[in-house]
């Protein structure tokens, strides 16, 4: 299991394909950052923020309009009432895991990430349920064998304890495999239009000098799943070629880069192109290597790139 990390509130985290959907809700909270709330909850669906929350604001708030739209405003009142319950647990328990691992003063932060996955076209569900604290794994939830999976020695008791509340097991059983994934189908209905959409990507040939590697950026596209790949004489070329993260746009779309390291001798006695394949569209985007395709910046004593950036158990869950 991989650890999930602080600053969620621009968390990616997407299906990777059209036919995978996701529900999930990132509860975080802080000690020692006197600028950061101490607590802070997201809901995303397919890795899109739908509801925000703060220990500032105390007041759950819609991320989409879609969202705005679709519940009345009982739904928000209800959940504004859970999260302020969960502010006060989650408070508790950073200070409960300070004192399982000896610690007094600096930062710490303490998370819970739960929720479900459903693939629309295999009918497959699954669910999860983890804990961080200070960037490590804590504690997660096994639904094969209805245990929890404590990886660090301070994480035991907490497990044992949770293990032995067989009701509660059964309760967040029945909402990571049920109500979650209802909700979920019922949000991507509400926001469809803007879920469900495919967008496909700009695709450029990127340079900062002749000596630099090219770069293959794809932007702009919808939904997250890509693949920006590389070909040389029409066969699959991975040697050399360094992948970008997907990263996400001011805008909701994508972009993505690849970062292929060759002579002008090597791509110009061969054919060289990359191709980017994005979920949802059936085109595949190509653009071949040639002195014409590349856009750079040779000569420019200040050189830019044009390859743009990202501008406690106890939780009763969301609906």
């Amino acid at each position: 299991m991989k650890c999930f990390i602080l600053l969620l509130l621009s968390i990616s985290l997407h299906a990777a394909s059209a036919a995978m959907h996701s529900l999930r809700y990132v509860y975080t909270a802080t000690s020692g950052m006197p600028d950061f709330p101490e607590f802070v909850t997201v809901g995303l669906v397919n890795g899109e923020p739908i509801s925000y929350y703060d220990s500032i604001i105390r007041r759950e708030t819609p991320r989409q309009d879609w969202m705005k739209e679709a519940v009345d405003p009982d739904y928000w009142n209800r959940n504004t009432q859970t999260s302020i319950g969960d502010e006060q647990t989650f408070k508790a328990n950073i200070d409960v895991a300070k004192q399982r691992f000896n610690q007094t003063g600096g930062v710490h932060v303490y998370q819970n990430m739960y929720g479900c996955e459903w693939d629309d076209e295999a009918g497959v569900t699954e669910g999860f349920d983890q804990y961080g604290y200070d960037g490590e794994d804590f504690l997660a939830f096994d639904l094969k064998t209805l245990k929890w999976i404590a990886p660090t020695p301070q994480a035991v008791i907490t497990k044992l304890k949770w293990d032995n509340n067989m009701a509660q097991i059964q309760q967040d059983k029945h909402y990571l495999t049920q109500t979650c994934i209802e909700w979920l189908k019922k949000y991507l209905d509400y926001g469809k239009s803007t879920l469900m959409r495919t967008v496909p990507p700009s695709v450029s040939l990127l340079q900062k000098t002749p000596s630099s590697p090219v770069t293959c950026h794809a932007t702009g596209f919808y939904p997250s799943g890509v693949m920006v790949s590389w070909q040389k004489d029409g066969q699959d070329h991975h040697e050399d070629v360094e992948y970008g993260e997907t990263l996400q746009n001011d805008d909701g779309t994508f972009q993505k880069s690849s970062h292929l390291t060759v002579t002008p001798e090597e791509w110009k006695n061969n054919k060289y192109q990359c191709v980017v394949q994005v979920t949802g569209v059936k085109e595949d985007f190509i653009k071949v290597l040639t002195e014409s395709e590349i856009k750079t910046n040779w000569g420019n004593t200040n050189i830019a790139s044009d390859v743009g950036s990202n501008s406690s158990h106890n939780t009763a869950p969301k609906e």
